[in-house]
């Protein structure tokens, strides 16, 4: 909305009706509400969606990070609307939605991808000769969905059958399809993604990288650029690695393609996000640049060829959730009796939050993103800690005394973790 109204486009903003107090409800030009606060009657209902668009005379609808960011039935209803997704078309999402065939397309382009199934494992003989050919230990993914659900890791064949059965029951209810496969599972790796963003014309760039390593349950906390274990040659393979991936499918918008890195310097195809990322904002800050605006310019058919994005520096992302880290992060909604955000030099807020507003608790946990950038990552972590001490939230529990515990270690500071850090390595609260 911000953006829109620096480009001097009016906006509209739906809401339910747990979230008719929220900032963008407020900042909109017109707000509508959609629904109750069950999702499905409301963020994820597509008619009551169209259905507000069309009563405020709305030409385009962008869809976020979540609920139906990456949903193609609703691209394409919008498109057969008449009225512009903003992001990539409907057949776009489904390529790389589906795991399997995102991995399938990748590989023709050239991309590598972590040895694994030839496609969907259907039966448990199958799933044991493909783990005796890769190797143990494997790791079973749902085709559809995300967010580790479906997920098992597999050390010895005496579990895969059970684990099969699992992963594929978790997937049906879950994402309603229980296609998985399997992958060799990669020991401590870090996870590292690149931002690309493509035009209409066929034309395909990336943004650098993000370090998304540090995470607890596969839901990511941290974010950084650039990353502490790629260098400029790994970066630039990386680079190249991620505009394949896009161009194959003629990629549209503002997206990323994520790559799990071994300790050995070799990276591995993930997954393709086909909407704008939570943590795009560290890419903004380091290469001074709104990566909404072009998702908006290319929409409306702007041309990216000849354009040059020059990073600068560090920045680092912080979520701060609605969350109790003293108590196994459980889920603390409420009202946000005081909330006093931080400033200064190189420090960003992004928030729908404010004094005075009620954290409900149908949704995701987030309640702001503490961005900071800096000359070097040594300032960024300080300039970041100094943010957190600024940032005071009183009447929920938050994220942020986790944050300022990790980013004072000497594992973070000297860029040592992996994936499985906060689980590994004996880091806790108490």
């Amino acid at each position: 909305m911000q953006t829109c109204r620096e480009l001097g486009i009016s906006t509209v903003g739906v809401y339910s009706t747990a979230d008719r107090d929220s900032l963008h409800v407020r900042y909109a030009d017109e707000a509508v509400c959609i629904g109750p606060s069950q999702s499905k009657e409301s963020y994820l209902n597509i008619p009551r969606i169209l259905a507000a668009a069309e009563i405020t005379n709305a030409d385009a609808i962008h869809p976020g990070y979540g609920f139906l960011a990456e949903n193609a039935d609703f691209a394409e209803v919008c498109s057969s609307s008449g009225i512009k997704f903003i992001g990539p078309h409907a057949e776009m999402i489904r390529k790389m939605g589906d795991k399997n065939t995102a991995r399938e397309t990748v590989v023709a382009a050239g991309v590598p991808v972590v040895p694994g199934s030839d496609g969907l494992v259907t039966s448990v003989q199958e799933a044991l000769d493909t783990a005796e050919k890769i190797g143990y230990p494997i790791i079973i993914k749902p085709t559809a969905g995300g967010g580790g659900k479906g997920m098992r890791v597999v050390s010895e064949a005496s579990q895969l059958e059970m684990s099969l059965v699992t992963a594929q029951n978790e997937a049906k209810q879950a994402f309603g399809n229980e296609g998985v496969y399997i992958e060799k599972f990669i020991v401590n790796p870090r996870h590292v993604e690149i931002q690309v963003l493509g035009d209409q014309h066929g034309n395909t760039m990336h943004l650098g990288e993000r370090d998304c390593t540090i995470q607890r349950r596969h839901q990511k906390l941290i974010e950084e650029t650039p990353s502490p274990a790629v260098d400029d040659n790994l970066r630039q393979r990386m680079g190249a690695a991620a505009v394949k991936a896009a161009a194959a499918i003629d990629y549209e918008g503002a997206g990323t393609v994520e790559f799990l890195l071994d300790s050995d310097g070799n990276f591995y195809f993930m997954e393709m996000n086909t909407r704008i990322q939570v943590e795009h904002p560290v890419t903004e800050e380091r290469y001074d640049v709104d990566l909404i605006k072009e998702q908006i310019l290319v929409a409306d058919e702007s041309n990216i060829s000849g354009r040059t994005f020059q990073p600068k520096g560090h920045a680092i992302e912080c979520r701060i959730n609605a969350e109790d880290p003293e108590h196994n992060f459980r889920p603390s909604p409420g009202e946000l009796q005081v909330f006093h955000t931080p400033g200064g030099p190189g420090v960003r807020v992004d928030s729908h939050g404010y004094a005075s507003y009620r954290v409900p608790p149908y949704y995701d946990s987030l309640i702001a993103k503490l961005v900071v950038h800096a000359d070097t990552r040594e300032e960024a972590i300080e300039r970041m800690l100094r943010a957190l001490d600024e940032f005071i939230v009183v009447g929920i529990a938050t994220t942020i005394p986790f944050h300022k515990k990790l980013l004072m270690t000497d594992d973070f500071r000297s860029g040592r973790f992996d994936t499985g850090y906060l689980d590994n390595s004996g880091f806790s609260m108490s």
